[in-house]
């Protein structure tokens, strides 16, 4: 199952989904994203994860959301499609759709809220493991979700025939170190934050899944292969340059920020689904001042 290549190097983009006036996905405007961000060198598709706001959809949104997304992008990159859950049998089944659906790939989230121990994690993906056919990139949020996957833990999830990559946002990089000596060549890493992609990237990690190519798909691509390809000084400048913007992206729950921001663009994504709200007034300004700052609106 496992081989030299991983699922994406570069910038994957953890895509919105954009609902019309009725809430509801508007699919039409879904494409138009989609398309925008190939043109502009994204290299991964991440389909309705947490920047898609996969937890406030129904599964029959959820898997429909995945099925056009994997149809529309049509081979040009690969699909990655977020279906963790904190329900083991759950996260089974809407892996399995999102397989039937087209998906290169699942984007899998620890469980939140009744957590588990390590030891329980690697029993939760190990189950995942024997009854799905894709590969799993493992996501590790603890700011959302509580719970904190160790390197060793890392270790041994990592001899699981599916288990090829994690999407890693604890901020911790000394931690990321220490998984990488233990894992070598059987896990690739990517950051889970749009602030840590240079340090990642020096590290040795594929790129980043990132929140930031919403809006600057082609920045968080240079940013991430300039460090993959050696030259950090490079990526480390361009991260610096747009770190005003990254701050301004994260300054609400994320994807309040990014909607806000490509809504403010033009791109008219729609809010976000409750108990989600959308920004005050002063942060709205904020956030444009930011985006007239970086040249993103006039």
């Amino acid at each position: 199952m496992k081989g030299p290549n991983p699922i994406f190097v570069g910038a994957g983009c953890a895509i919105v989904t954009p609902f019309d006036k009725y809430g509801n996905i508007n699919y039409s405007k879904l494409g138009e994203l989609i398309d925008d961000q190939i043109a502009n060198g994204t290299d991964a598709i991440i389909s309705i994860g947490t920047t898609g706001e996969g937890s406030a959809l129904d599964i029959v949104e959820h898997v429909k959301g995945i099925e056009f997304t994997c149809k529309h992008v049509a081979g040009r990159v690969p699909v990655i499609a977020g279906t963790g859950s904190n329900d083991t049998a759950f996260a089974v089944k809407l892996s399995n759709e999102a397989e039937k659906a087209g998906a290169d790939a699942l984007l899998m989230v620890t469980p939140y809220y009744n957590k588990t121990s390590q030891r329980g994690l690697v029993r939760h993906y190990r189950y995942i493991n024997d009854r799905v056919s894709k590969p799993i990139i493992l996501y590790n949020v603890p700011s959302r979700t509580g719970l904190d996957i160790k390197p060793q833990t890392y270790a041994e999830l990592a001899e699981f025939d599916r288990i090829v990559g994690v999407k890693e946002a604890n901020g911790n990089i000394g931690a990321l170190a220490e998984s990488l000596k233990l894992c070598g060549d059987k896990l690739d890493f990517y950051s889970g934050n749009d602030d840590q992609i240079t340090a990642f990237c020096a590290l040795g990690a594929k790129g980043v899944i990132s929140v930031l190519s919403n809006v600057a798909p082609k920045v968080a691509h240079d940013i991430a292969m300039l460090a993959i390809d050696g030259d950090v000084a490079a990526s480390a400048k361009l991260q610096v340059e747009y770190i005003d913007l990254i701050n301004a992206l994260f300054s609400d729950v994320n994807p309040i920020p990014v909607k806000e921001a490509m809504n403010i663009m033009g791109w008219e994504v729609g809010d976000p689904r409750m108990p989600l709200d959308v920004m005050t007034d002063a942060g709205h300004e904020a956030l444009r001042k930011v985006l007239v700052d970086y040249g993103l609106v006039k």
